[in-house]
């Protein structure tokens, strides 16, 4: 989605999470090795993303638009529709093996 088709609240929401993620990455260390971040601020980060999807799924569904945008290759067919898989068919193929 354009940032021009959004509100200026939708625009500061992407805006927010862009840098909370940055921040989140940045501060990314390796396994074993004790984050930088306290347990709370690591903890206000989830609550704060977790606030900024809601907002941001509530703007979309009162302005008509779906959150279910996913990047695809200019030449990838777009889906028909919903595809049902039967569960009594899963692991099957396993099954014969």
């Amino acid at each position: 989605m354009s940032e021009q088709n959004l509100s200026k609240e939708e625009r500061i929401l992407s805006a927010v999470k862009r840098v909370l993620t940055e921040v989140i990455k940045d501060t990314a260390t390796q396994p074993g090795v004790k984050h930088p971040l306290s347990d709370n601020t690591i903890n206000g980060l989830r609550d704060c993303l977790i606030l900024i999807t809601q907002r941001e799924q509530e703007l979309a569904e009162e302005a008509g638009r779906s959150m279910d945008n996913r990047p695809r290759f200019k030449d990838e067919p777009r889906p028909q529709g919903d595809v049902v898989v039967p569960l009594h068919t899963i692991g099957k193929a396993r099954d014969k093996e």
